[in-house]
């Protein structure tokens, strides 16, 4: 018994009688080894296939499978058995034996001898000569030059001895890189043809009109369409009457023989351009004379359009002003409906005075007759007057205060600070029809802003279009604003931006487009005034979409702007 008895120990029974057959018989062509050393180094079942320089003895032979034991197992009573083929008897046959309650341990000796016996290598019907121990079986796959081994391009299925590779990434594969012969372009050798015919641009081709040019290269063929004899033109002409149309060939001969139809013909244009030139004059004659009446006209519009501007300039200064009081817009708001109680209060006693003056009115009116309390009477009446006078004062600048506050919490009630606009545009068909006549182009929503101190932003619709989409189509806009933190985010702006028309049907098929900031504009940059140059799409939505979809619900439509917030950092 070997050594190793003390490793690996268990009481089992061993059936003898069921062995497998003997699976030495089989050729060396239908071993079972895994074409790839990596695969590993064991046989999937039984013992070693190898070809021993020598016989192995008895000894070293598994008594199932009559092969050198591969990871031997010994019984108490001697016998020795492979791994895979006692546990393949102990699944056969589990509960009868000829060794009864035989233990069973690694024979680490017997492994020791077995990996030290000679073998041949395992390319050897491949023409290896190379002999070695058994151990060094794996070591030598890695290097043999006989070994078979599949192509390395991976793409390719064949499988080749490994000094035969570079023979067959040479000239054999199928996938190795080559070189087109026209345009010097690298590809594998699979794509060439493909590229040749559908792409080279140094490839030579036929001219499509047949002339008399054998080959033209790809890459020439468009400019040669313009001097191909074979080609159809148009006369040159054509913009002054003439219809002629040929092959190129026929061009100079038709330009020679027409060459008088062609004056006549431009003489016929040039005394239509002539009359028409004597109408333009005549026309600019009369504008001329109403010049002066433009210029002055001009020049009050001048006047009121500086007027416009110093008054646009103080309302941008009321409205930064206003940006800067929302800020603490929480403590206002309080503000607000304190003082709001306090106008209840005094108004309540301006009533209780009013009352109060009517009845002393009515008293004095009583009074007027007689003379000793006249004076006292109108005395009283006159400060009563006065002190009505001052509390209407005070109420009508309450009243004042209350509205700009009012103002100021319906802005701050609809701002966002998530990137997300819902913008609801009521009276449609009215905003419309003012957008159709003229009267207001286009409508701006209120800002909103990527957080409390992000990207203020809002947006920009023309409900009868712009530009490319006017009259056809409603034109959305995306505008950057100027907001108080501009000095401490990001610039230029880079948030990816989505459109969107609501869809207030069940079926929610919304419309929406999306377009990433380009970095180079300067809608993108950090505004300088008080808006940046909007930018979106023009054809945004056709307006026979939009009126016959169920996008317009009580003469209402609903627009949804989305920045994408997810990677923008903290100020």
């Amino acid at each position: 018994m070997s050594a190793g008895r003390n490793a690996d120990v268990r009481e089992l029974q061993i059936p003898l009688q069921h062995r497998s057959p003997s699976l030495a018989a089989l050729s060396l062509a239908q071993r079972p080894w895994p074409s790839d050393p990596e695969a590993g180094f064991l046989p999937q079942h039984g013992g070693f296939w190898d070809h021993f320089i020598a016989t192995p003895e008895p000894k070293y032979c598994c008594e199932a499978c009559r092969l050198v034991l591969c990871n031997p197992r010994q019984t108490e009573c001697g016998h020795r058995f492979c791994e895979t083929c006692i546990s393949e008897q102990l699944s056969v046959s589990p509960h009868s034996s000829r060794c009864v309650f035989c233990q069973i341990f690694r024979d680490v000796c017997c492994h020791r001898e077995i990996m030290a016996l000679r073998v041949y290598c395992r390319s050897e019907k491949n023409g290896c000569k190379e002999q070695m121990s058994l151990h060094q079986v794996m070591d030598h796959l890695n290097v043999c030059p006989y070994f078979e081994v599949p192509c390395p391009l991976g793409k390719c299925k064949e499988k080749m001895m490994r000094k035969d590779i570079p023979e067959h990434l040479s000239w054999k594969c199928k996938h190795r890189e080559t070189t087109c012969e026209f345009c010097m372009h690298k590809m594998a050798m699979t794509e060439l043809q493909k590229h040749k015919e559908t792409v080279c641009p140094s490839f030579p081709v036929a001219c499509p009109n047949h002339c008399t040019f054998p080959s033209i290269l790809r890459s020439e063929l468009t400019s040669h369409q313009h001097v191909c004899p074979k080609a159809h033109v148009t006369c040159s002409f054509i913009r002054f009457g003439c219809n002629f149309k040929g092959l190129n060939q026929d061009m100079r001969d038709h330009e020679s023989s027409f060459a008088s139809e062609h004056l006549r013909l431009m003489a016929t244009r040039n005394t239509t351009l002539e009359a028409k030139m004597e109408d333009v004059k005549g026309e600019l004659l009369e504008r001329y004379k109403v010049l002066p009446g433009l210029s002055s006209r001009l020049s009050e519009t001048e006047s009121q359009y500086e007027e416009m501007r110093e008054n646009n300039r103080q309302l941008e200064q009321k409205l930064t002003t206003m940006q800067n009081l929302m800020s603490s817009h929480s403590e206002k708001l309080l503000e607000m409906e304190l003082e709001l109680r306090s106008l209840r209060t005094i108004r309540e006693e301006v009533e209780t005075l009013r009352g109060t003056v009517e009845s002393i009115r009515s008293r004095v009116a009583t009074l007027e007759g007689g003379r000793g309390g006249a004076i006292p009477a109108t005395h009283t009446l006159g400060s009563l007057e006065t002190q009505l006078s001052r509390q209407d004062d005070m109420l009508s600048v309450h009243e004042i205060r209350l509205a700009d506050m009012d103002l100021r919490f319906q802005v701050l009630e609809t701002a966002s600070f998530n990137g997300t606009l819902i913008w609801k545009i009521r009276d449609y068909k009215r905003r419309k029809q003012e957008a159709v006549a003229s009267k207001t182009l286009s409508l701006y929503s209120q800002p909103f802003y990527t957080g409390y101190f992000g990207y203020k932003m809002c947006a920009r619709v023309y409900l009868n279009g712009d530009g490319m989409g006017k009259g056809t189509h409603l034109s959305l806009f995306f505008v950057v604003m100027r907001g108080e933190y501009d000095a401490l985010l990001l610039w230029p702006f880079k948030q990816k931006v989505t459109l969107m028309l609501m869809d207030q049907g069940p079926a929610r098929k919304h419309l929406g487009d999306a377009f990433k900031p380009d970095p180079n504009s300067s809608s993108f940059r950090r505004p300088t005034a008080e808006m940046n140059i909007a930018s979106g799409c023009p054809l945004f939505v056709a307006q026979t979409v939009l009126e016959n979809g169920t996008y317009i619900k009580d003469d209402t439509i609903f627009i949804k702007v989305t920045v994408d917030t997810s990677d923008l950092p903290d100020p």
